[in-house]
C-alpha cells in the first residue's frame, strides 16, 4: 500500500534516533533516494509480502502484528518517534527470503521515512561495512547454533526415548523368558505326574474322568475373575482348610495357584466327586501343574502383547511408514507419547488423562506434533521433579470453537512471572547448566504456529501450571506440506 508523498526533509530525518550520527551529506543522500509518505489509518504492509522498504517512523501510531492461524495477534503498539520496521535484513540480500515477517497498520495519519531495500542494503553496506559482517555473523551463526543445537536436542531425547523404550521392552521379554524356563518344568512334573497316574490300576472311565476334569479346569482358569486382596485372602485360607482335610500336601502352595486360576472349594468337591480317594492327592497333584501351565502360558501372552503393543507404539511415535501430513487422531498419539516416556515419567508423578473423544481426527505432521507432546511433557516431568519429584500430570483435549485444545497441566513449581514472555524464545532455559538447551519451547512453537497455523498458550503460578496447543480443525488453503524448521530463521 502506498501513501501520499510529502517534502523529505535531512534535518526532521536527522533528528530520528536512527540516524543522529549521520553527517549531512549522508541525510541529503537519504532524503534524494528515500522519501517520505503519509498513510491514513489501515495497513502499510502485510507479512508475507515481498520486503520492499524499509520504514521509519517520523510522527504517528503503529501497530505491528503477526499471523497466529487464523488470527492477526499484535505483537507492537507504539507512537515512539524513530521506530522502525519493514525490510530489516535486507543488507543479507538473497541469501535470506525477503519478506516482511509481520504486518503493519496505522491507528492514525501517519508518516514514514520509506527507503527502498535495495538502497537501505547498499548504504548499510558501503556506510557501516564492520556492523553488516558483525550482524551477518550474528544472524546466521546464531541461525546455525541453533541448527546444531536443535540436532543435538532431538539426539538426546531420541536417547532418552531409546533408553526408555528397551526398559519397557526389557520387562516384558524378561518375563516371557522366565515364565518359559517354568513352563518347561512344570510340563516335565506334569508328564511325570501322568506317568504315576497311568501305572496304577485305573479303569478308562476313572482316566477319562481326570482328563475331563482336565480340561474343565483349564477352561475355568480362562475365566477366573479378578478378586480384591481381602477376597482371595479369604478364598485361600478356604482352599487350604480344603486340602489339608484331604491330606493335599504343600496345600500353602498350591492354594494360591487355584485361587489365581478362579478354582474354589466347590470346584474341588467336584473333583473329590469324579475320583476315588486314593488316586484324588495325585489327581490334585496333577490339576496343580495343569493350572500353572495355563497361568505361565497367559503371562506368555501377556509378556509377548505387550511388546507388540510397545513396539506399535514406537512406530505410531515415529510415524514409519506413513505420510508425513495426514488426518491424526491426537489421542492415539497422545498415548503413543506418555507410553514412549512412561520410564522418564516414572512412578512417582500420576499420569491423568482427560481426553474428549468425540473430538475428530485433524489434518496434521503427527510425528512433529509427537516432538511437541514430548518437549511439553518433558518440561512438566523437570518442573515436577524441581519440586519434590512427587505430583499430577494431566493431559487434556477438549474442542475450543473452531479448534482442538491439547493442554498439559502439571504441579510442578511453575514459571515465574518474569520468565512467562521468554519462554519460547530460543536458547531461554531455566534448567540448570547442561540440562537444557533452551530450543525445546521454540522448536515447539514453530511447529505448532509456524506449520499447523494453531497457537501456544501458557497460564503457571506455582502448583499449576498449563501449557494449551491449540490447532486447528481444517487445514488451511495455503497449507504447504514440505518445510525444514531447522531452516527457518529464528
Amino acid at each position: 500500500m502506498s501513501g501520499q508523498l510529502m517534502p523529505c526533509q535531512p534535518g526532521e530525518i536527522g533528528s530520528l534516533f536512527l540516524f543522529e550520527k549521520l553527517s549531512p551529506e549522508q541525510l541529503g543522500r537519504l532524503c534524494g533516494e528515500g522519501r517520505v509518505e503519509r498513510f491514513e489509518p489501515g495497513p502499510v504492509y502485510t507479512e508475507g509480502d515481498p520486503a520492499t522498504c524499509f520504514y521509519v517512523m517520523i510522527e504517528g501510531t503503529v501497530v505491528l502484528s503477526r499471523r497466529v492461524g487464523g488470527d492477526d495477534v499484535e505483537v507492537t503498539r507504539t507512537s515512539q518517534r524513530g521506530v522502525y520496521a519493514g525490510s530489516m535484513q535486507a543488507y543479507l540480500g538473497d541469501r535470506v527470503r525477503q519478506v516482511y515477517n509481520g504486518s503493519m497498520r496505522v491507528t492514525e495519519p501517519t508518516r514514514f521515512f520509506v527507503l527502498p531495500a535495495d538502497t537501505f542494503a547498499e548504504i548499510m553496506q558501503e556506510w557501516f561495512p564492520m556492523a553488516v559482517h558483525l550482524l551477518e555473523g550474528l544472524f546466521f551463526g546464531s541461525k546455525s547454533t541453533q541448527r546444531a543445537i536443535g540436532q543435538r536436542e532431538r539426539l538426546l531425547a531420541l536417547g532418552s526415548l531409546s533408553a526408555g523404550l528397551t526398559h519397557e521392552l526389557n520387562n516384558p521379554a524378561a518375563a516371557a523368558v522366565r515364565a518359559t524356563a517354568t513352563l518347561r518344568e512344570r510340563v516335565g512334573k506334569m508328564r511325570h505326574k501322568l506317568a504315576i497316574i497311568a501305572q496304577g490300576s485305573y479303569s478308562p472311565e476313572v482316566m477319562a474322568n481326570l482328563i475331563d476334569i482336565q480340561e474343565r479346569t483349564a477352561e475355568r482358569v480362562a475365566k477366573a475373575p479378578t478378586l480384591s486382596p481381602l477376597e482371595a485372602a479369604d478364598r485361600e485360607d478356604a482352599v487350604t482348610d480344603w486340602l489339608d482335610d484331604h491330606d493335599i500336601q504343600q496345600a500353602w502352595r498350591i492354594a494360591p495357584t487355584f485361587v489365581q486360576a478362579g478354582l474354589d472349594v466347590d470346584w474341588l468337591d467336584q473333583v473329590a466327586t469324579a475320583v476315588d480317594e486314593e488316586i484324588l492327592p495325585n489327581a490334585i497333584g496333577w490339576l496343580n501343574y495343569t493350572v500353572e501351565t495355563e497361568l505361565l502360558m497367559d503371562e506368555i501372552n501377556d509378556s509377548t502383547a505387550r511388546i507388540s503393543h510397545l513396539v506399535d507404539a514406537a512406530k505410531q511415535y515415529s510415524q514409519l511408514d506413513r505420510a508425513p501430513f495426514q488426518n491424526a487422531d491426537v489421542h492415539e498419539l497422545l498415548d503413543s507419547t506418555l507410553l514412549m516416556l512412561s520410564g522418564k515419567i516414572g512412578r512417582q508423578i500420576k499420569v491423568v488423562k482427560d481426553y474428549d473423544r468425540t473430538l475428530p481426527k485433524i489434518p496434521a505432521y503427527p510425528a512433529e506434533l509427537n516432538q511437541v507432546w514430548t518437549n511439553l511433557i518433558d518440561n512438566a516431568v523437570a518442573a515436577i521433579n524441581s519440586a519434590g519429584g512427587e505430583g499430577t500430570l494431566t493431559v487434556r483435549t477438549a474442542p475450543d470453537h473452531d479448534r482442538l485444545l491439547v493442554e498439559f497441566r502439571d504441579t510442578g513449581v511453575g514459571i515465574p512471572a518474569e520468565n512467562r514472555g521468554r519462554i519460547f524464545d530460543p536458547f531461554f532455559t531455566t534448567k540448570p547448566v547442561g540440562e537444557g538447551t533452551g530450543l525445546g519451547l521454540d522448536i515447539s512453537w514453530r511447529i505448532v504456529v509456524n506449520k499447523h497455523h494453531g497457537n501456544i498458550q501458557v497460564e503457571s503460578v506455582p502448583g499449576d501450571t498449563r501449557f494449551q496447543v491449540l490447532l486447528p480443525l481444517t487445514a488451511a488453503e495455503n497449507d504447504t506440506p514440505e518445510i525444514d524448521l531447522a531452516e527457518e530463521s529464528a
